[in-house]
């Protein structure tokens, strides 16, 4: 009899042990839901924060009020959670804003251990900054004498004004190569650029003119006809070399603006209606401001 004693007398403690077993892997699966849970709340209040510096950035660095009030209104469309707006100095007055928000997130399966619910956090930074190199750059060069670039700062925006395309030099007529090619330039590659930009990075740089009046061509009146009422990125520039083929343009920044006609009739005057604005464009920022900045800017999350 006693060994059927102790047989049953081991079995019970095996199914404690399992009954323990069991429990654990429970704990253990409940901890890994609740954990991964928490995790996703994390990254998408995290998420929120980046888009609500990215919205607070584009009022800076002049209107603290506009961007305080952005990032509210992007936060509350994408979950809420803000709880603080600050404003800082990388590289010029109030040109960096820093967010920062939480939120309860519960628990489910983690209550059995009484932790009914956890507080993620996050903090994202913006800034906003001069461009020191562009993409998606038109070819209409602007000359930086221009009396809608004379206001501080510039531009002088929403004033009605043209653009000359006259000659400016022999085969020189204010058409650029923004993508840094030397020579002439088909007439459905300027427009392709009027409507989409270059897609190569665009520097403070030398570079050379098309030489000749292609804004003549269907291509390209096409093409101001596609982007009417849109903002394009210009360059400017402060200088020309050269004449013909050679001709080449000293690059100081880039200039937002709106064409909302033209007036082109070959050897007679030719002109781009439109006016100026301040613009945030894709491109990248110096960590110091340049020389010369004519509003138009961008902006990147700070990690």
């Amino acid at each position: 009899m006693t060994p059927l004693r102790r047989f049953g007398s081991e079995r019970g403690q095996a199914i404690v042990l399992v009954v323990i077993s069991l429990v654990a892997m429970l704990g253990m699966a409940a901890a890994v839901l609740d954990v991964g849970s928490w995790y996703r709340a994390d990254r998408k209040l995290q998420t929120t924060m980046d888009a609500a510096a990215l919205a607070a950035a584009q009022a800076l660095p002049t209107d603290t009020g506009t961007a305080e009030a952005l990032a509210g209104e992007y936060a509350s469309k994408n979950g809420g959670g803000l709880d603080a707006v600050s404003f800082s100095t990388t590289a010029s007055a109030n040109d960096t804003v820093t967010v920062t928000g939480s939120q309860p997130t519960p628990g489910f399966f983690s209550r059995i251990f009484g932790i009914d619910s956890v507080t993620v956090n996050a903090t994202a930074t913006a800034r906003v900054g001069a461009l020191s190199t562009a993409r998606g750059v038109a070819p209409i060069g602007v000359d930086v004498l221009h009396p809608e670039l004379q206001c501080d700062p510039a531009p002088c925006s929403n004033n009605p004004t043209v653009l000359d395309l006259d000659k400016v030099g022999p085969g020189a007529f204010r058409l650029i190569n923004v993508d840094g090619s030397h020579g002439g330039t088909a007439p459905h590659t300027l427009a392709d650029w009027i409507v989409n930009g270059s897609q190569i990075d665009m520097e403070r740089d030398q570079y050379y003119g098309d030489p000749g009046a292609k804004f003549n061509s269907s291509h390209f009146k096409d093409a101001l006809d596609a982007v009417i009422g849109r903002e394009l990125l210009f360059p400017v520039y402060d200088d020309i070399q050269g004449s013909g083929a050679n001709a080449e343009y000293h690059i100081v920044g880039w200039v937002g603006f709106v064409i909302t006609g033209y007036n082109i009739h070959g050897s007679h005057t030719n002109q781009i209606e439109g006016y100026f604005t301040e613009v945030i464009w894709d491109g990248d920022m110096g960590t110091t401001p340049p020389p010369d900045d004519f509003g138009a800017r961008t902006i990147s999350l700070i990690k």
